[in-house]
């Protein structure tokens, strides 16, 4: 979603403003007109896009996940023979892109996915941890001490570090999208250096 640089479609412009008054209000919260003012057309012209609040839901969630996971195998495809440390910085990378330009969508899993119906969220689930063992197979080949276990363990805690981005304020608050960029690399990184350290010793 965050890398798409050619405008945007009537339907994206509506998953982006329902993501983000989901985040701000609840899913409760907000009504179909409220979206459909939001991108400028009217709450049942909505439904030629979508069924629903649920439909936008589930499209925002299970989308993101496919997104992350397409991201995350292209950028190893495009690294073929290079370093495994470059691997895993190109990685940490394109989460972070995540993190910072799709904020409402970390504050809407958190918050809203049991409201998926069982088939979505199975899905959503599937796709993260096929994520998941993407970055476990880079990790375990830049620190070889880790056993898998651990590498997954570090993982999940590393996305919890990065995905923390809706907590440091608003985005006006912040040092500066590139700062605020190296510096959650950097933790990153060091988060994996010190999962490996007591094995190492």
């Amino acid at each position: 979603m965050a890398t798409r640089t050619d405008a945007p479609t009537r339907r994206e412009q509506i998953l982006k403003e329902a993501a983000r008054l989901f985040a701000e209000r609840g899913f409760h919260g907000v009504g179909v007109d409220e979206i459909g003012a939001a991108v400028g057309i009217s709450g049942p012209g909505l439904y030629r896009h979508f069924a629903g609040k649920d439909a936008m839901l589930a499209e925002l969630l299970v989308g993101i996940s496919g997104q992350l996971l397409t991201g995350a195998k292209r950028r190893l495809a495009e690294a073929d023979g290079v370093p495994a440390e470059a691997v895993l910085d190109s990685l940490i990378e394109g989460h972070i892109d995540f993190a910072l330009d799709d904020r409402p969508l970390i504050t809407l899993h958190d918050r809203e996915l049991d409201r998926l119906r069982d088939s979505d969220r199975k899905l959503v689930r599937q796709l993260q941890r096929q994520y998941v063992e993407l970055w476990v197979e880079v990790v375990r080949k830049v620190y070889p001490e880790l056993t898998e276990p651990t590498a997954r363990s570090a993982v999940h805690s590393v996305f919890g570090l990065l995905n923390s981005t809706p907590h440091l304020g608003r985005p006006g608050s912040l040092p500066g999208r590139g700062v605020t960029a190296e510096l959650l690399h950097r933790m990153a990184r060091g988060a994996f250096g010190a999962a490996e350290s007591p094995a190492a010793g």
